[in-house]
């Protein structure tokens, strides 16, 4: 199977969403958001900082990434929507995107990178998976989301090429 980033484009939509449902750890009401996220990377606003990518596994769209500069900094990053295809994952895909999103953002001045996640035990993979690329849970807030459910932060610098 061939892996490649690329540019998103209007005709993934249905494919991202599709990715979204099918991880099973997202709710409804974030499959919206992530989505509408999406569509503004996609078809950006002149003034909007989002960023999208995707992975294609033998032309179809197999995973993706949206990311955007922190409002009021000079350098930083929010990653603020990741998934890769259930059926794909734990091939590199993962990887693969967020080393396109540090190029991205090293390219535009970008120095740090922070990623939210949640507590729950659904979200171990994603936590491991952050830490394994460089991103260390650094921060932990209890039951911000809801008792029992703890924001999870991880930053890191961006790594220089």
């Amino acid at each position: 199977m061939t892996h490649v980033v690329d540019v998103a484009r209007n005709e993934d939509l249905p494919a991202i969403e599709s990715i979204l449902r099918r991880t099973g750890v997202f709710t409804d009401e974030e499959v919206q958001v992530a989505m509408e996220l999406a569509e503004e990377a996609v078809n950006p606003a002149p003034d909007t900082t989002y960023r999208i990518a995707v992975t294609r596994s033998d032309g179809r769209v197999s995973g993706y990434i949206v990311w955007g500069r922190t409002w009021f900094t000079k350098w930083s990053y929010d990653l603020y929507w990741m998934a890769v295809d259930p059926d794909v994952q734990r091939g590199g895909l993962g990887t693969m995107l967020v080393r396109e999103m540090e190029r991205a953002m090293r390219a535009e001045g970008g120095r740090i990178v922070r990623i939210e996640t949640s507590s729950l035990p659904e979200y171990e993979k994603t936590r491991a998976f952050y830490r394994r690329v460089g991103y260390p849970e650094t921060l932990r807030v209890p039951d911000f989301y809801w008792e029992g459910n703890d924001l999870c932060l991880h930053f890191g610098e961006i790594p220089k090429d």
